[in-house]
């Protein structure tokens, strides 16, 4: 439902966004300019391995002329690093208690924090205020300053905890140390989901994982030079305007909103749960398997912008008529930390596997390769991807291979028949498809 706008929120959400940036900018500059000069002299940084509490606000004004807020928040170490909470849907007085564990953080560092409002559909969500703050340990209660210097647009309470960086603080500075959490993303206004069996389509996953720059370092994969399609997103200038549409779908993909899930991964269990669901069974309909792990090849992205890795089904309804699926998650990046497909499996395999057995009665693995045209990510960094994997999600399993290998065609093909033969998926399903009438996302995205 889209909400009645206040007229003069919208010169406040112009001037602040060009204001905010501005202001971080200059904030990261001055830390850095003060750890130069104390270079000079001599002086050594000293670094911190800090917990970031934000614990909630009260006091937050409605942006809207009817209804309440549906607060969330973006917070940034020196514009260097960065955390986006989950929303709180219809509350001027959010309560969030969620933690961000920062790595190597210089002491002379500003916490930066920008408070919004989401609105269903709005281009830009509206600016409730901004605050700043050092990053010493204690608890803070912090004014919430609003557009144009406005006071009152209420207070914000976080907590830091901070103890002395011991990790080559210096090589590997503002480094994301967890906890690895996860949105998903419904999206629900991209289709005419009432002909759709089965929602998974239309949704994606982010998870924000720990760890990249000390395993993959400064290794990138840049967009496939050789490849047709990438050369259409990235070469000449009708590029531009293919950009301009992929990343309008990215937007409405990975949009931040109320219905959006969030989460703590802990363990390997909390990952499972992810993959589970599907449609009923075609033979009968009173069985379903929303509580089983799906057997489903998923495409999958590490960002090098944000390092997260982003994911959907690969069959998923959105990728029809997009050059490249990976670059639809990647929101048109020249390059990402790696990319690929994945699927899960139990230990023997699908060919193996009956729904007889418990899903909690056998193991599981998931099995990443580098089927990527857009990226063609080096074969030689797979390892890489199942340390990440591994070191993110605690009793994992992961099953690496080339995607010209045989035996990654046999497991994704044994996935794949498990699914068209015991738990009801269609063969149109397996690929991007679009039933008639039903309304793309590149429809949207290129307003065709």
């Amino acid at each position: 439902m889209f909400n009645l706008k206040n007229p003069m929120q919208g010169v406040a959400n112009i001037v602040e966004c060009a204001y905010a940036s501005a202001q971080m900018a200059e904030d990261a500059a001055r830390s850095q300019r003060i750890r130069d000069a104390a270079g000079q002299l001599g002086i050594r940084t000293r670094y911190a391995d800090l917990v970031i509490q934000f614990i909630g606000a009260s006091g937050i004004p409605k942006m809207d002329l009817v209804g309440s807020a549906d607060p969330y928040f973006v917070a940034k170490l020196d514009d260097k690093l960065s955390y986006v909470s989950s929303v709180k849907p219809g509350t001027q007085s959010p309560v969030w208690n969620e933690i961000w564990k920062v790595k190597n953080v210089p002491a002379s560092a500003t916490l930066s924090v920008i408070v919004r409002d989401k609105d269903l559909g709005a281009a830009v969500d509206d600016y409730i205020g901004k605050f700043y703050t050092s990053v010493s340990p204690g608890p803070k209660e912090v004014e919430i300053q609003g557009p144009m210097n406005m006071r009152n647009r209420g207070t914000f309470w976080i907590k830091i905890e901070s103890s002395t960086s011991s990790e080559d603080p210096e090589r590997f500075p503002y480094l994301f140390d967890g906890p690895v959490h996860y949105s998903s993303h419904s999206s629900l206004s991209v289709g005419a989901l009432a002909n759709l069996r089965d929602t998974r389509l239309y949704r994606t996953w982010k998870i924000y994982i720990k760890g990249v720059p000390k395993i993959f370092g400064d290794q990138v994969q840049s967009w496939n030079r050789s490849h047709k399609a990438a050369q259409a997103i990235f070469e000449g200038p009708a590029s531009i305007a293919v950009r301009s549409g992929i990343q309008a779908g990215h937007r409405m993909l990975y949009a931040r909103t109320v219905t959006n899930g969030f989460g703590v991964i802990s363990n390997w269990d909390a990952v499972l749960s992810l993959l589970c669901g599907g449609v009923r069974s075609a033979s009968d309909r009173s069985k379903s398997y929303a509580h089983r792990v799906k057997p489903a090849v998923y495409t999958y992205v590490v960002s090098a912008d944000d390092d997260t890795l982003r994911f959907s089904e690969t069959g998923a309804a959105f990728f029809v008529d997009f050059v490249s699926k990976h670059a639809l998650h990647s929101n048109c990046a020249e390059n990402v930390r790696y990319s690929g497909e994945f699927h899960p499996r139990p230990v023997g395999g699908w060919e193996n596997f009956s729904d007889d057995i418990p899903d909690d009665a056998v193991g599981w693995e998931l099995v990443f390769d580098n089927n990527s045209g857009t990226y063609a990510p080096d074969a030689g960094l797979l390892p890489k991807v199942k340390e990440i994997m591994e070191f993110n999600f605690p009793g994992l399993n992961a099953v690496v291979h080339s995607h010209d290998e045989a035996t990654l065609k046999e497991s994704v093909e044994a996935c794949r028949a498990y699914a068209l033969s015991k738990r009801g998926v269609t063969e149109h399903e397996l690929q991007p498809h679009v039933v008639e009438g039903e309304e793309t996302l590149s429809h949207q995205a290129f307003g065709e």
